[in-house]
């Protein structure tokens, strides 16, 4: 196994465009523990201030902090971390040709946190010194680039020192699919590549799903799309980047798993309703933060995204409250019957794509039945006077749209309230 046994952990305070260090991770017995530096906490008293990297979980004071129980690493430091594809990249650039059914187990957690780029989602990056930051940062690359980096990658075969610089940049962003990040225009994207494997359009798909959350009414991250060699590509505007006059901001988000107080092996125990209750004690507006989750909810039954898992919800935190972030991964999946499921628990252990579990989930949500009808209709009537016109925005073919409708979207099943 390529081991390293710690790692600084940087940190950018809000408004900030410099990271501070904030203290190191060190990994023992297959678990990482977590110690404030003392610089970090002598701010506390200054401007800015020191904030908690994320409570409860990692509260600002002395001493060792272990992981809380159950779980290998503090949940907002594994939210930083690469997933799947980044992981990949990782392995690819780490290990080469070796990579290509190589179990991701070969590296190490704190190797997967200093190996990947340092744009990662979030306000933290990771580093080997206490006192020196170095980030990690790839050249420019183009999209064409970008996508040929994508296939060597999915094919296991391993990349240039041209195109593993393209690459690495994206690894440290979080997902199972091909993807990479880009500066245009003043603003930062996520560029979504379609799969080599894809049986349908994904690409838009997912595009159609987030235009149609916005035209709803949800906040909902804005999204575009382009091509490149007759090759889909989905860029999504960064919400955790802020751009000021003295450059670049970070806003830190923790994944509702970490929330949750779950780690990926545990989160088919995420639950709406445990989500929601944290909501009503936690958040800013809480009111209003429960319409808008239950809303998305739903949106994701009516648009056939059963990928709903907890990583795919997020909230900003300022050091002392958490707020959501906006919708994004508003993917519909592809679907072979009518049945299926959502990726967390809607309603006790319920967790049927139907609008019925959504309203038996309502009063947890404070909101009364006529109100999650209403929401219901609305989403509806949405959806079904959009279609067309999103559907020609995207160029999307008359085929995929029509394997789409009532399949992913408007599913007979997903429409049934009782």
């Amino acid at each position: 196994m390529i081991s390293d046994n710690e790692a600084y952990v940087w940190i950018w305070l809000p408004g900030q465009v410099e990271p501070v260090v904030a203290g190191r991770l060190e990994a023992e017995n297959g678990r990482l523990s977590f110690t404030y530096g003392k610089s970090y906490l002598s701010r506390i008293e200054q401007t800015p201030a020191a904030i908690p990297i994320y409570e409860p979980e990692l509260p600002l004071g002395r001493g060792v902090i272990q992981p809380p129980e159950g779980l290998e690493m503090p949940g907002c430091i594994r939210d930083a971390a690469p997933d799947a594809w980044g992981r990949r990249v990782i392995i690819n650039k780490c290990l080469g040709l070796k990579g290509a059914g190589i179990d991701p187990a070969q590296l190490d957690e704190i190797t997967y946190l200093l190996e990947s780029g340092s744009d990662r989602i979030g306000a933290l990056d990771f580093q080997r010194s206490p006192t020196n930051y170095e980030a990690r940062a790839a050249k420019n690359a183009t999209l064409e680039e970008l996508l040929a980096s994508a296939d060597r990658v999915e094919k296991g075969i391993p990349l240039t020192p041209e195109l593993d610089q393209a690459l690495f940049h994206g690894s440290s962003i979080g997902g199972a699919r091909p993807k990479a990040l880009i500066e245009d225009g003043g603003k930062k994207y996520i560029a979504k590549f379609s799969s080599t494997t894809d049986i349908y359009n994904v690409v838009k798909a997912e595009y159609i799903a987030m235009r149609l959350a916005a035209i709803a009414g949800l906040s909902v991250a804005p999204v575009r799309l382009t091509s490149v060699a007759n090759r889909d590509i989905l860029l999504i505007e960064r919400f955790d980047r802020e751009h000021t006059a003295k450059g670049w901001a970070r806003k830190a988000v923790v994944s509702a798993l970490t929330i949750l107080g779950l780690d990926d092996m545990m989160a088919r125990y995420a639950s709406y309703e445990d989500f929601a209750e944290i909501i009503r004690h936690r958040f800013a507006n809480p009111i209003e933060a429960l319409r808008e989750l239950f809303t998305r909810l739903v949106f994701n039954v009516l648009c056939g995204n059963t990928d709903d898992h907890a990583r795919n919800h997020a909230a900003f935190w300022d050091g002392r409250q958490l707020q959501l972030t906006p919708a994004y991964d508003i993917c519909p999946q592809g679907r072979t019957g009518n049945e299926a499921s959502q990726a967390m628990l809607i309603a006790g252990q319920n967790n049927l794509s139907q609008l019925a579990t959504c309203l038996k989930a309502a009063p947890s949500f404070l909101l009364s039945p006529s109100e999650a009808e209403d929401i219901f209709d609305h989403l509806i009537s949405t959806i079904n006077t959009h279609w067309a016109d999103v559907c020609d925005e995207a160029a999307l073919s008359t085929i995929d749209a029509n394997l789409l409708w009532q399949r992913q979207f408007l599913n007979p099943f997903s429409l049934q309230r009782s």
